[in-house]
């Protein structure tokens, strides 16, 4: 009998190794789900949306699978108008919740585009980027990729959403990175993102430490953020420091081009000019989270609280747990969010270290066969939203270890698989439908 690549593709339509990864995350978060709710006076409600979710997102999982992927390439105008209508019409129609407009209330559950958002912005800009592979290398090739975000963004931020915006930011560097941008074009972009944040936590460093403004510096620098006359002061300052840099070093007759420093000097500016704008835009409760990120003790019966409890409900799982539904912090109450953004500390505490290791491996693995999978798609377009879809999953990966070690900020993002969410689990099956179909048609043209 000869192998042939149609023979291996009616043997392994299925990727069994990330379905079964799938399986197991689906299954410990929902018992972590389950267990963190037990209490809740609505905790009837939850347990009844998530087993909703469940059967609609295996639905949407087998349903996208057996499409060919190709069709949102050919479609994508359709996914690209999709996506900014239902952005717009929960900014019309959809109900207010914690602040923001982000929701569709539906008879039996509700409804969050930005979850599907993201995907469509995936396949949109993975169809972008094929197309001009050939000007990958040109700077307007990049700029493009973000005008084509802009107005997602946009929306985003009109609800307001900016933890959607944290999760898809770094997703556009990954692909563009993936298709072979330049990587001094992606610098700028990460230099203008990092400077953009940079502002804000210095400031509100300062505003946690009030006595540090009896140092003049210091003090012009914390009113910069008011945009008054000092503010115009230091984009002049800046501009003209690039420029005496430039001349100095004509003098050391320096090959650098008078273009990097006009260019640091841009990236400066505008993202000082950016991080202005989001020190204004953050609500209360958005300032308060980036004061827990610089001192979680600072206020630990307040903003804090969270982000403490959950360390205290992991330290106290141990090595082995507590045990499933038996444990105190989180069954007690004493962790807020433990259904959503919080379930780490569940399992942490019910299943101990070993059973965290489980999630993060099993997490890894889904990564890695995702990676895979991108690597053996028989097109441009397959790989470039498999990297795309790698990149989501890392960086929720990242976000929610990295909350509950205390290297970001609490951003109110869920872990899919394992967090209660039905649009996100819908959401999240959608994509890895995506994957399994560029698996399913990695050899064969059909």
């Amino acid at each position: 009998m000869i192998f042939t690549p149609q023979a291996a593709l009616k043997k392994s339509r299925m990727d069994w190794t990330l379905f079964i990864s799938i399986l197991l995350l689906l299954t410990i978060g929902t018992v972590a789900v389950i267990s963190s709710v037990v209490v809740l006076p609505h905790q009837a409600k939850i347990v009844r949306t998530h087993f909703i979710a469940l059967p609609l997102a295996l639905i949407a999982f087998s349903a996208v699978w057996s499409l060919n992927y190709q069709v949102f390439q050919d479609q994508w105008k359709f996914v690209y108008g999709l996506t900014l209508m239902s952005l717009a019409a929960v900014l019309l129609f959809g109900v207010a919740d914690k602040g923001a407009r982000s929701w569709f209330h539906l008879p039996f559950f509700s409804v969050q585009p930005s979850e599907f958002a993201r995907i469509g912005l995936i396949l949109v800009l993975a169809n972008y980027l094929d197309k001009r592979i050939v000007k990958i290398r040109e700077f307007s090739v990049v700029l493009g990729a973000f005008l084509l975000a802009l107005p997602v963004f946009f929306l985003l931020i009109k609800q307001p959403d900016f933890s959607a915006i944290l999760i898809t930011l770094p997703i556009i560097l990954i692909m563009l990175f993936a298709a072979g941008a330049n990587i001094s074009h992606l610098a700028i972009i990460f230099g203008y993102s990092f400077i953009s944040g940079l502002f804000p936590v210095l400031w509100t460093l300062i505003n946690m430490n009030p006595e540090l403004l009896g140092n003049p510096f210091v003090n012009y620098f914390f009113h910069l953020s008011d945009f008054s006359w000092n503010a115009l002061f230091f984009l002049a300052g800046t501009g003209l420091a690039a420029y005496l840099l430039w001349v100095l070093s004509v003098q050391l007759y320096s090959k650098i081009s008078g273009v990097f420093f006009a260019g640091a000097a841009m990236v400066i500016s505008f993202g000082f000019l950016s991080g202005i704008m989001v020190q204004h835009q953050m609500k209360e409760y958005q300032q308060k989270r980036l004061e827990v990120f610089l001192s979680p003790e600072s206020d630990p019966r307040g903003a804090g609280y969270n982000l403490l409890q959950a360390r205290v409900a992991i330290g106290s799982g141990g090595i082995l747990g507590r045990g499933i539904f038996s444990g105190t912090q989180s069954r007690l109450g004493f962790v807020p969010e433990r259904h959503t953004d919080f379930i780490l500390a569940v399992i942490g505490e019910e299943m101990g270290f070993w059973g965290t290791m489980l999630v993060a491996g099993l997490y890894v693995l889904l990564l890695r066969r995702i990676m895979l999978t991108a690597k053996l798609a028989r097109d441009r377009f397959g790989y470039l939203v498999g990297c795309g879809i790698f990149g989501m999953f890392m960086v929720y990966f990242f976000i929610n270890f990295g909350m509950l070690l205390g290297l970001i900020p609490v951003a109110g993002v869920p872990l899919p698989l394992l967090s209660y969410g039905g649009s996100n689990m819908v959401a999240t099956l959608t994509a890895m439908g995506i994957m399994q179909s560029i698996y399913a048609r990695r050899y064969a043209l059909v």
